[in-house]
């Protein structure tokens, strides 16, 4: 099955001069940037789901269009092999550190929760060994807890106790085998962590069952000795009509109420952040802020589409904001920039996947170096730092430290009797500088 990508060479940097469609022309992994190299500061993963399980089908067409040879394997166990040859080809090929799954991804299910628990640690057997023999490592597992008939009312916050109690079963194994394969993250995706009405939700109790879910989960992961991160990945919509995890505020909002804000950060996607109404920067930005950034799952959506179509990025300008805010933030520890993304269902040739992820990893390379020179120079940050310079002074320090009144502040502006003048905010140099830098 490692033939499925038969002619095609490990891609190599070959610089701006190259026309070579399957060449870096600007990733260079070696190249230092901020401190680190580019592939330690990039930290590109490919994701098993979108590259070698999606088939091509659509809501409007069920059958694939791929037609991948591993897609026509009826017996579990050598699909999951066939599959694994042809992702760790890929890998290697590509020339990317990490990979992540969903346990599903890697291994289908079997007929009983045993049978499944069984399939998938004679995987995890073949995953390490496809590790150790290549060098690449997993970045994060998670768990299909949204997929499955069962879970069509939520996992964590489903209204029967006994899909809860079997996706915390579920969860329990891909953590324990995250562990053995060294992930540096464990994921949480709550697909369906939502509501489709409030005539049947209880949202006190869903809540209250989510809240308990991943304390469960933190306390099995200190247990078992994880040291990796576990991370939520917000989501505002699609398939519910309202989901509990909407976007980074309502995830720092979720977790600070359930005592968890110093345990579990958020792996941020941009197509999800744009449905939520946002940019990316602006989610990673949020993150920050609130100390809770740990990784990326790197796509984009379509401006004129309301769904999640994880496309490949292909911005230079939104790329860039987005690693500008993530560097300003002191880059990853344990994350990674997860390409969560796949080809068009008309891209049918084995190639495709290549060009996708070729121009994707030449996109972020080329905003690193962007937000590179944008931290180097200073002006945008130096510009918000002059903006917010009234805070420094004496007053403002007492007031955010508790040691200033209403009455103090009112008897200030009563004495010093003059309106402030507003000062510009100068958006519009902002953006012709950010302009300058692309």
């Amino acid at each position: 099955m490692t033939s499925y990508f038969e002619g095609i060479d490990k891609i190599k940097y070959e610089g701006l001069k190259s026309d070579n469609q399957l060449a870096f022309r600007w990733y260079d992994k070696n190249k230092q940037v901020l401190g680190k190299s580019m592939a330690e500061q990039l930290r590109f993963a490919v994701c098993y789901w979108h590259s070698f399980c999606w088939n091509g089908f659509d809501p409007f067409g069920y059958d694939g269009t791929f037609t991948r040879p591993w897609h026509k394997i009826a017996d579990v166990k050598e699909q999951a092999l066939a599959k694994a040859d042809v992702a760790f080809d890929f890998f290697t090929k590509l020339d990317v550190p990490f990979y992540c799954f969903h346990d599903r991804d890697v291994i289908g299910e079997g007929k009983t929760p045993q049978e499944s628990k069984k399939l998938l640690w004679e995987m995890s057997d073949v995953l390490a060994k496809k590790q150790q023999d290549t060098g690449v490592k997993l970045l994060w597992g998670t768990a299909n807890a949204f997929s499955n008939r069962r879970y069509m009312s939520g996992a964590g916050t489903n209204p029967d106790f006994e899909v809860f109690a079997f996706a915390a079963a579920q969860i329990r194994e891909v953590l324990e085998v995250t562990h053995k394969l060294g992930g540096e993250n464990y994921v949480l995706w709550g697909g369906r962590e939502g509501y489709e009405t409030l005539i049947n939700t209880d949202l006190k109790k869903e809540g209250q069952s989510f809240g308990r879910l991943l304390n469960l989960i933190v306390e099995h992961k200190h247990k078992i000795g994880f040291k990796g991160t576990i991370l939520i990945e917000p989501k505002p919509r699609e398939p519910s009509k309202h989901q509990y995890d909407f976007d980074v505020q309502t995830v720092y909002g979720f977790l600070k109420a359930h005592g968890l804000e110093k345990e579990i950060k958020v792996n941020i996607e941009g197509n999800h952040a744009t449905l939520a109404g946002h940019t990316f920067e602006h989610e990673i930005a949020m993150a920050v802020a609130y100390d809770i950034m740990g990784s990326i799952d790197m796509n984009r959506g379509d401006y004129q589409c309301g769904w999640d179509t994880d496309q490949f990025p292909n911005s230079i300008p939104d790329t860039a904001l987005a690693y500008y805010y993530l560097m300003q933030g002191g880059g990853y520890t344990t994350g990674g920039t997860n390409f969560d993304a796949k080809v068009r269902r008309q891209s049918i040739d084995p190639v495709d996947m290549f060009y996708g992820h070729v121009g994707a990893m030449d996109v972020c390379a080329r905003s690193l170096l962007i937000a590179e020179q944008m931290i180097n120079d200073g002006k945008l940050a130096k510009a918000v730092s002059d903006r917010y310079s009234s805070w420094n002074g004496q007053l403002a320090q007492d007031t955010l430290a508790g040691k200033v009144s209403l009455a103090d502040l009112s008897k200030y502006v009563l004495d010093k009797n003059v309106d402030p003048a507003p000062t510009s905010g100068r958006q519009e140099y902002l953006e012709n500088l950010l302009n300058q830098y692309i």
